[in-house]
């Protein structure tokens, strides 16, 4: 995507999501989408497309939230899945052509600044909301692209408190390194928490212009690693800990050993016998386009 397909408050993220973000998902690509799938998969038990829908996925990143949707609405229907990340749309058109999907489509696009050519029944959004500068602005184009009536269902994590795996590292962390004040690498934008608060996410949508809002809580216990070693190599590279430990970059490499050494007793508890588990907490957000 060239930068005039990007809006200037969201050129740093999209560097991001196209750079380090996307290299650290893709090593880490097996954890995170289980991760996802699983609140995504709460959030569509009881608020799924219908057969022959066309769906929107928005912040779908390699795709396989994409292809799920193509599966739920069946040959009839269609699936776009839409990114920033000129990377993650590429990897996404591999995935989906590997699998043989036939009604799946993908669109390197920023939702802020996006008009959609085609009309929707339904939008999705697996944590794809939450990086936006302007997230009433990307609501207001996604709203805009549904048919009157139209449903959206998206996911987004609730409050650091409640996602343990998250805050305990961000924790432990902050006990070595504060955020620089000054870095090269690019951030996430307004980052994964953005859309945690009940109040927040209802004024966003409402702004957007959508009608019937309702929340729905989903809690679950999810992996986040094979070992210990592995869930610590998590922690460092993704979520509020990792960040600041990539924004120090070079300048924290003295100090890391400590601070890895800190996590692994820190998360200690965190270890079963086949694998590293942690509560997490999201929220399924539903609305309607009016009409």
């Amino acid at each position: 995507m060239t930068e005039a397909g990007v809006a200037p408050e969201n050129l740093e993220a999209t560097e991001a999501w196209n750079g380090p973000l996307f290299d650290v998902w893709q090593g880490f690509q097996a954890v995170v989408v289980s991760n996802a799938r699983a609140h995504g998969d709460a959030a569509l038990e009881d608020h799924r497309p219908e057969p022959g829908d066309r769906v929107l996925d928005i912040g779908c990143g390699l795709g396989d939230s994409t292809v799920q949707l193509a599966e739920l609405v069946g040959r009839e229907g269609h699936a776009h899945g839409v990114d920033v990340a000129e990377r993650m749309i590429a990897g996404a058109r591999e995935e989906a052509a590997r699998a043989s999907v036939p009604n799946v489509s993908f669109e390197v696009a920023d939702v802020q600044i996006a008009q959609f050519a085609d009309t929707y029944d339904y939008a999705f959004a697996r944590f794809g909301t939450m990086f936006f500068a302007n997230p009433v602005a990307a609501l207001r184009n996604v709203r805009a692209a549904l048919r009157p009536g139209g449903r959206l269902n998206i996911v987004v994590w609730r409050r650091k408190l409640d996602n343990e795996w998250l805050h305990r590292a961000e924790t432990i962390v902050a006990q070595f390194l504060e955020r620089p004040e000054e870095y090269e690498e690019p951030t996430c934008g307004p980052g994964p928490f953005s859309m945690a608060n009940a109040d927040t996410v209802t004024d966003i949508l409402k702004h957007a212009g959508f009608e019937r809002l309702e929340l729905k809580r989903q809690d679950l216990v999810i992996k986040v690693g094979d070992d210990l070693e592995h869930a610590v190599d998590l922690v460092m590279s993704i979520g509020p800990a990792g960040e600041v430990l990539r924004l120090w970059g070079d300048r924290a490499a003295e100090i890391r050993p400590e601070v890895r050494a800190a996590l692994l007793e820190g998360m200690a508890d965190m270890v079963r016998d086949d694998a590293v588990y942690a509560g997490s907490s999201t929220w399924s957000v539903r609305a309607l386009a009016p009409g």
